[in-house]
């Protein structure tokens, strides 16, 4: 029994040591991390991969949304949402992204620079990325949108 405990308490140490390590590392942007965290992971999971066939991964495809759709289309997805068929690194998902309207503007800021910087998404980025502002969201909120308007304005980007 003794031994048994002891390889218990030994793999815990262990895990706790790998999450540390992992913490300990952190990320440039941890607020959108943990907001992240809260909110998107159910869908898009830790590793930005999304789930085959239900909702898009977010890693190897984010900067190709920044650079295609400019500083306003990332603020309107998450503010508005989306919903109709896309296609995602080659792959067609048809579910709806919901709108994060209720979320602070600092929080989504914070959320997409995380998300755009996150599982070797900074790699793709062009060297000149500025990180998004809580003003630029403030601005996009105002439009009021709705998902199919983001949807038709995703129809008019030429993604790869």
């Amino acid at each position: 029994m003794t031994k048994r405990i002891a390889l218990r308490v030994g793999l815990l140490l262990a895990a706790l040591v790998a999450v540390g390590g992992a913490l300990a590392q952190g990320t440039a942007f941890p607020e959108g991390e943990q907001v992240y965290m809260t909110n998107c992971i159910g869908c898009h999971q830790a590793n930005g991969q999304g789930l085959p066939d239900v909702f898009p991964p977010l890693a190897g495809h984010e900067p190709t949304l920044y650079q295609v759709g400019g500083r306003d289309y990332l603020p309107r997805v998450l503010l508005f949402g989306l919903q109709g068929e896309i296609t995602v690194l080659g792959n067609t998902f048809d579910n709806m992204m919901p709108s994060w309207i209720g979320l602070g503007d600092e929080e989504l800021a914070s959320v997409v620079n995380f998300v755009l910087t996150a599982w070797g998404n900074d790699e793709l980025l062009p060297a000149d990325f500025e990180p998004f502002t809580t003003e630029e969201f403030a601005a996009v909120r105002e439009l009021g949108l709705s998902a199919q308007d983001v949807y038709g304005i995703r129809q008019t980007l030429e993604l790869p």
